[in-house]
């Protein structure tokens, strides 16, 4: 264990992991997340490999098992719920597939204490050679619309390596399920007034062969983009309206404020 092992006690932060199919890297992964926490919670979405087996193997991990795949949305939102169920205020999600580094953990850590109510992204370097084409092509689509739909600028809104406060977010709904909730949740946390932002990570990518994937490019491409038509809708007939008439409100409240000051200085005098 390291020393970001009693942060993770006292700020109440826990790693939930969401894994389906991914027996051949999911014990590295919670081997390496257990070197700096025994926070940790597993989802397992339905998976028909050894990885029960390979959970078994590791008790001081709290694992939700569901019975069928639904996608990784919903094991996120399944975690996000046991999460607070045990106590957790925030969860670090990683990948079970081996593309983020567990050494990264520390980051969101020295983050969190000048950012206590941030959901943060774990920006990669999309630029390296063995970062598949349509990864940056997707990744590029969804940094976009990201920046439509709340006016803010990310490098990496694809990132699956992020730490979200679970308990405040407990309090939004979301409807989606699939890949595309971590672009809803995304959206809707910045939405609810909750800052986003990112933070550098690594990233791994092994060859094309050996590469395990459950994205289905055209299928879940088109989820992204039904939602993306969504929330751009809500975004331009009631978020920009109403976050507008909140700043109009708010000047109009501040020069209240100066003139009855300025009065009252007068009376003084």
């Amino acid at each position: 264990m390291t020393v970001a092992t009693d942060i993770f006690r006292q700020r109440k932060v826990c790693v939930l992991i969401p894994t389906y199919n991914n027996a051949q890297t999911l014990g590295q992964v919670v081997a390496g997340v257990l070197l700096h926490t025994d926070q940790v919670i597993v989802v397992n979405d339905g998976s028909t490999d050894a990885a029960a087996q390979i959970l078994a193997g590791y008790p001081q991990v709290a694992t939700v098992t569901l019975p069928v795949n639904r996608g990784k949305g919903n094991a996120l939102r399944q975690g996000f719920r046991h999460a607070v169920a045990l106590g957790y205020d925030y969860a670090i999600t990683i990948d079970s597939d081996g593309q983020h580094y567990p050494e990264d953990l520390p980051i969101f850590l020295q983050t969190l204490e000048t950012h206590p109510a941030a959901i943060m992204v774990g920006a990669r370097n999309m630029d390296q050679s063995s970062v598949p084409r349509k990864s940056s092509f997707g990744n590029k689509f969804s940094n976009f619309w990201f920046w439509v739909e709340t006016g803010i600028r990310m490098d990496d809104t694809q990132s699956g390596y992020r730490l979200y406060p679970v308990k405040q977010l407990s309090r939004l709904s979301f409807v989606t399920r699939k890949y595309e909730f971590e672009i809803e949740v995304l959206v809707r946390g910045a939405w609810a007034g909750l800052e986003v932002i990112q933070v550098p990570v690594r990233v791994f990518y092994p060859e094309k062969e050996k590469r395990i994937s459950h994205f289905r490019p055209f299928r879940d491409f088109t989820r992204i983009s039904i939602l993306n038509t969504f929330l751009v809708t809500i975004a331009f007939l009631y978020i920009k309206p109403r976050d507008l008439f909140r700043s109009l409100k708010k000047k109009t409240s501040g020069r209240s404020s100066l003139t009855s000051l300025t009065y009252r200085a007068n009376l003084m005098l």
